[in-house]
């Protein structure tokens, strides 16, 4: 119960700190890289330098394969149903739209110059790119959308919210029975049954 009260205060003070949840509709012709800033960042006004450092998740000023998968949202759970190879194969078409000096890689200053020349990011059908981890993707598709600055913890009651709390409750108590196991000086459930004294 502590556990779900705590999770509910962090929701709330993440949903203040993120801003409101009034959505601007998307434009049904927006390209993949606008409904992505829309619906995974909640940003309507950007420019392509601005959406290239977002994504450039280790700030190397470059995208890897790896950035990409991410920024397509190809590492998320939510699109284990794509094959790797698919994925990897997505992810490889992106770089080489881009990619003038064909370096395996995307600079800033590829992104930029082949937005400015009419490139975009393709839209492979497969979502908005989650790339956010548990917290905020639960925050920003379901809490925001469905409760208030003002949600109390008993309104949390539709089934992603029972099973976001559910997912707290197994992690903290797997961190119990972790903590328990370290401070036993020998674990016996670690000891192959042949080695182990009977009585």
């Amino acid at each position: 119960m502590i556990l779900r009260i705590a999770a509910a205060s962090a929701l709330l003070t993440l949903v203040l700190a993120h801003g409101g949840h009034d959505q601007q509709p998307i434009p049904a012709d927006a390209d993949w890289t606008v409904r992505h800033m829309s619906e995974e960042h909640h940003i309507t006004s950007f420019d392509a330098g601005s959406f290239f450092n977002l994504h450039d998740y280790d700030g190397s000023n470059e995208w890897t394969l790896d950035d990409i998968l991410k920024t397509y949202g190809l590492r998320h759970e939510s699109t284990d149903h794509i094959p790797y190879d698919e994925k990897e194969k997505a992810a490889r078409s992106v770089i080489k739209l881009y990619d003038r000096d064909q370096s395996g890689s995307i600079s800033f200053a590829e992104y930029t110059i082949g937005t400015a020349q009419g490139l975009t990011l393709p839209d492979f059908g497969w979502g908005p790119g989650h790339h956010g981890d548990d917290e905020y993707e639960y925050e920003i598709h379901h809490f925001e959308k469905y409760h208030g600055d003002d949600a109390t913890e008993e309104e949390l009651t539709h089934p992603e919210d029972i099973a976001h709390f559910q997912k707290h409750e197994m992690l903290e108590q797997q961190a119990e029975r972790q903590e328990a196991m370290d401070r036993m000086r020998i674990v016996e459930a670690n000891i192959p049954m042949k080695f182990r004294r009977n009585g």
